[in-house]
């Protein structure tokens, strides 16, 4: 009875394909918008392409992690290697319900805990624009992780605590700024997955969103970028603009580390976009 009601509560749950139906053509262009604003290139390409290469979702990344080693797959619309022979419903519960295409549970080092705030409409425009990008046979290894973080049962146990589609944090979402921008840093954006620290278990500590945290994939430390931040508490809404916009800070300073990646997906952002995620980064609460 007991293993009946753990299984009843940690089983995978996909929507149910109602969900994904009647969403029509997809806006490619919006697709486009929401595959840079989601850091796709950044994870899935080839590690420093540029170019035209930054479009070839080829996989394999090795992410190290304290529960082991995670691959980025291979995303491009490959029929065998990729995920060209996925169903929208398919892509659409990986990306928001954590669930892959067999039913089974996915890793969040995929962030889908921050994916699952994607409308379905932004979901459907992203599908539809992966399926234009170039294919890559590549074939990405699997997961090397220790036991027991290579049972994906345990996941189920992991999302009951953790997965969440609940705002972050409470802003003024009446304000249209302020609510687009909640919307871009806590879904697609999933800039929560690197600047907020987590517990043992792998989870936000809730009470410290973009507090800063130990670099999950090497030394140092990714910053506070909360208004109470050292590195950039001090800034301006329009310093923060610039600075996603052309990667100088204010003292004229460059991006560096991994934001580099980000700095240039956000750089393809509409400029109202890139404002409205400084509006909401200069209105969420304060960390030091």
């Amino acid at each position: 009875m007991a293993g009946g009601v753990a299984w009843f509560l940690t089983k995978p749950e996909p929507w149910p394909v109602s969900h994904w139906e009647g969403l029509g053509e997809p806006d490619l262009a919006n697709g486009e918008q929401v595959f840079w604003a989601g850091g796709c290139t950044s994870c899935h390409a080839t590690s420093k392409s540029e170019g035209d290469a930054r479009l070839v979702l080829t996989g394999g990344l090795p992410l190290k992690s304290p529960f082991g080693t995670f691959h980025v797959p291979n995303i491009s619309p490959d029929e065998s290697a990729g995920i060209g022979s996925w169903t929208l419903a398919e892509f659409g519960d990986a990306m928001t319900r954590g669930v892959g295409r067999n039913g089974e549970h996915l890793y969040p080092s995929f962030p889908y805990g921050s994916y699952a705030r994607l409308t379905s409409k932004d979901v459907n425009d992203l599908w539809g624009f992966l399926k234009t990008l170039p294919k890559s046979t590549n074939v990405a290894p699997p997961h090397d992780l220790p036991f027991p973080y290579d049972l994906r049962l345990v996941l189920g146990a992991w999302k009951l605590l953790f997965f969440t589609d609940k705002p972050r944090v409470t802003v003024d979402t009446g304000n249209p700024k302020l609510a687009r921008g909640q919307y871009l840093v806590e879904g697609p954006g999933h800039c929560g997955e690197c600047h907020t620290p987590r517990n043992t278990l792998g989870g936000f500590e809730a009470d410290r969103w973009l507090a800063g945290a130990p670099n999950p994939e090497g030394e140092g430390r990714i910053p506070n970028i909360t208004p109470g931040s050292k590195s950039i508490g001090a800034w301006s809404e329009s310093d923060i603009v610039t600075y996603l916009e052309t990667g100088f800070t204010p003292d004229f300073d460059s991006v560096g580390g991994s934001m580099v990646e980000v700095q240039k997906n956000l750089a393809r952002l509409p400029a109202g976009d890139r404002e409205a995620i400084a509006a909401y980064l200069k209105a969420v609460p304060t960390r030091e």
